[in-house]
């Protein structure tokens, strides 16, 4: 491991340097010259790809070569099956242990790994079990102590599981922090140390994220040696392929009217509205039920169970609009999302391109809808500028764009 202090003197003027691919990174544009295992191929190939997609060419072999790796590309282009398909060509199937191990910020992103995994990894007979809160704590011990070789999990249970001493970290060759830059955040950051403490100390290191912004880039420093850098540009993050709106709304109430104006084009496919607080989530909820309006509603504040069989509902297409706050914003991915509606613009930059990036996911074309109030203007065009993409006013025509 990188021994703390080792790089941190880059002076000021360089650090732009971060941000550009490392040299030498090869693009494999084939899975079949990746030099993968035969029984892993079947698996990739049936779970539906074709070819490898723009992160995935560059990043499977240096991770798989051992290297750590700090990954970045946008919404929906393979990243989970990025982690899947390395993790699975890395393992020692003969060896009942957990050999690697993934944390992710939110308990459907970790169980979405945890089933990528599986699938992926179907010919290999992989065992991956996913570690989350919410679940039951005796179940996660007994599953663990029966051997899995991959844990997918959220720091808070990962970490609790590792104390009881149920998850055995000396046989662990990989950790993956998926979506980096919240992982490395003030909320979870002091978890992530305690978990990598108990890491053998030449273990591997992947950060995979959407966005990475220049602080998380400056603390990797402490925990990877000489990472290998595959970095998308920002203006190269500009959603191509969604369509980006605005509405003018002057307060704040005439939000709702714009909504229920809007709900026959909503329920042409499927769409996610996003709030920017779990009690605003419940007040819209109840406010478009009470006005006849079919929706689900999903935050981090309902149990487990629910916020699954909600999901569930969702993935299956039983439901076609969803009302939540930014757990879902990242990481999931339901093929039929071709319309996100921003009620509420995101707290920060970063949130924008996670939250509109769950439509068009992997190329597909997509539409969002920002609900702006007169003092939302400002924020508005602080996107724009960030990602250099364009939102223009909504057309009296958008169902037909969708």
């Amino acid at each position: 491991m990188a021994d703390g202090g080792r790089k941190t003197n880059i002076a000021e003027g360089d650090v732009d340097m971060e941000f550009e691919t490392s040299k030498g990174v090869k693009v494999v544009s084939s899975f079949d010259a990746m030099g993968l295992r035969e029984q892993l191929l079947r698996g990739i190939y049936q779970f539906g790809f074709e070819k490898p997609s723009a992160i995935q060419q560059r990043a499977v072999l240096p991770i798989t070569q051992g290297r750590d790796v700090i990954a970045q590309a946008q919404s929906g282009t393979g990243k989970t099956s990025l982690i899947a398909i390395t993790l699975c060509q890395m393992l020692d199937t003969t060896l009942r242990e957990v050999q690697a191990l993934v944390l992710s910020p939110t308990r459907e992103l970790a169980t979405q790994t945890e089933k990528n995994i599986l699938a992926i990894g179907d010919h290999m007979a992989v065992q991956a079990h996913a570690c989350i809160g919410g679940k039951s704590v005796g179940d996660d011990i007994r599953k663990l102590e029966n051997g899995v070789h991959i844990v997918s999990g959220t720091p808070g249970r990962v970490f609790d599981m590792i104390k009881r001493r149920s998850l055995r970290t000396r046989n662990i060759k990989t950790l993956v922090l998926d979506e980096a830059d919240e992982m490395l955040n003030k909320g979870f950051k002091e978890q992530i140390y305690d978990i990598y403490r108990y890491l053998p100390p030449e273990t591997q290191v992947v950060l995979v994220s959407a966005t990475l912004p220049h602080e998380v880039l400056e603390m990797t420093h402490k925990f990877m040696t000489d990472p290998v850098r595959i970095l998308v540009k920002r203006d190269e993050l500009t959603l191509e392929g969604i369509k980006q709106f605005f509405v003018a709304v002057e307060r704040e109430e005439w939000k709702f009217d714009t909504l229920c104006d809007l709900y026959d084009t909503l329920t042409i496919t499927q769409a996610v509205i996003f709030c920017n607080t779990k009690r605003k989530v419940d007040w819209l909820t109840e406010k478009m039920r009470q006005n006849n309006f079919t929706v689900s509603a999903m935050h981090g504040d309902m149990p487990q169970k629910e916020r699954e069989a909600i999901m569930d509902e969702f993935r299956k297409g039983a439901t076609r609009v969803l009302i939540t706050t930014d757990v879902w914003a990242r990481g999931l991915d339901v093929q039929q999302v071709s319309l996100v509606i921003n009620y509420d613009l995101p707290n920060s930059r970063e949130l924008y391109i996670h939250r509109i990036g769950r439509s068009g996911r992997f190329g597909r074309k997509g539409v969002a809808i920002n609900f702006v109030k007169n003092d939302d203007i400002k924020i508005l065009r602080d996107i724009e500028q960030f990602y250099s993409t364009q939102i223009d006013e909504m057309p009296m025509n958008v169902a037909d764009l969708i």
